[in-house]
């Protein structure tokens, strides 16, 4: 799998709230989550331009992520910013 549980504690202890490799539910581990996800499936999308069912989970990725970046932006606007310093993507 692309994504083993190794690679998931790293990205949670990266760009997790608290910094800790169990912080799996706030706002930026999951916007970590979901930007790797959508960065892997871009990807897969460039050498299969048909697969439109990669793309329809791909746009509902990038929907999910949208709105925890809304969220995060009306809830604490410097971790919001935080993230999109981090992570490199802009909304």
């Amino acid at each position: 799998m692309y994504l083993d549980s190794a690679k998931k504690k790293d990205l949670f202890s990266k760009h997790g709230a608290k910094k800790s490799a169990t912080d799996t539910g706030s706002p930026e581990s999951q916007i970590a989550l979901f930007t790797h996800r959508i960065n892997t499936l871009t990807e897969h999308l460039k050498g299969h331009k048909k697969d439109f069912s990669t793309q329809q989970g791909l746009l509902n990725l990038v929907g999910q992520r949208k709105k925890l970046l809304s969220y995060l932006q009306k809830t604490n606007i410097e971790r919001y910013r935080a993230v999109i310093a981090d992570l490199e993507i802009r909304k």
